[in-house]
């Protein structure tokens, strides 16, 4: 009796943990798609992505909405713009409740900077994650906006940045996350999109990977969107997402 009791709480013990890794990503076009999504997936899962479609059909009462259902929510806005505007968004963010906030990398040290003060100085504090390249992204997409590196290199270069100026969550794809891994330790948190089940349609991803992949290659989270969102039963969709999870962990 007590080894099957002890088995049941690591299986619990590893289920919260699955839930905790997948963030699911509300990339939809009103406020009643989104409160549709969120009834068929509160219980099962912890974390909810709001970006800029959304965001901008709903406003912020879609986020203390979200906030007020149970769920932790990861605003993802990309802030890029000079120093003082983007510590002036992260502080209007940080009064919503957002546990998650989203800046680009690209708008340089000082930018990235003046964001992480900003964020350190507020009352309910939003981690801050830089995006690095984004998951549409390849080495010819990067070329013609003038960037002559592969996307892995462009990635640890930002990512280093990124950390350097005081902002320790990184966004990238799951073919860096093992080499950020590597390069920069267990501390940062990594947060992977462009996350496909095995069998799922692409879409306009470019680099991407199973969830058991970018668990195993030192993912932190996982977002998650269109399969799910668009799946004809959103909570089995994410139930078998978590089952994989929870066997990578």
């Amino acid at each position: 009796m007590k080894d099957n009791s002890r088995e049941r709480t690591n299986s619990a013990a590893k289920d919260r943990l699955a839930q905790d890794r997948l963030i699911v990503a509300l990339d939809v076009s009103s406020a009643a798609q989104a409160r549709e999504l969120a009834a068929q997936l509160r219980g099962i899962c912890l974390w909810v992505k709001v970006g800029l479609e959304l965001y901008l059909a709903a406003g912020n009462a879609i986020v203390e909405e979200l906030r007020a259902q149970g769920f932790s929510v990861f605003l993802d806005l990309k802030f890029h713009d000079i120093p003082n505007t983007v510590a002036g968004a992260v502080r209007s963010a940080a009064s919503m409740g957002a546990s998650l906030l989203t800046i680009h990398a690209a708008g340089g040290p000082a930018m990235l900077s003046a964001a992480a003060e900003a964020a350190a100085a507020s009352r309910n504090a939003p981690h801050l994650l830089a995006v690095t390249v984004l998951t549409s992204m390849d080495r010819a997409q990067l070329a013609a906006t003038g960037i002559d590196a592969s996307p892995a290199d462009q990635v640890l270069r930002l990512a280093r940045m990124a950390t350097v100026s005081g902002v320790h969550g990184l966004v990238c794809s799951a073919e860096e996350v093992r080499l950020l891994r590597q390069e920069l330790g267990p501390d940062p948190q990594l947060v992977v999109p462009g996350i496909r089940p095995a069998g799922a349609e692409i879409g306009d991803q470019k680099r991407i990977a199973t969830p058991s992949v970018a668990i195993r290659d030192g993912a932190s989270n996982l977002v998650v969107g269109r399969p799910i969102t668009r799946a004809g039963d959103p909570a089995q969709a994410a139930l078998a997402i978590l089952e994989e999870i929870a066997s990578a962990l």
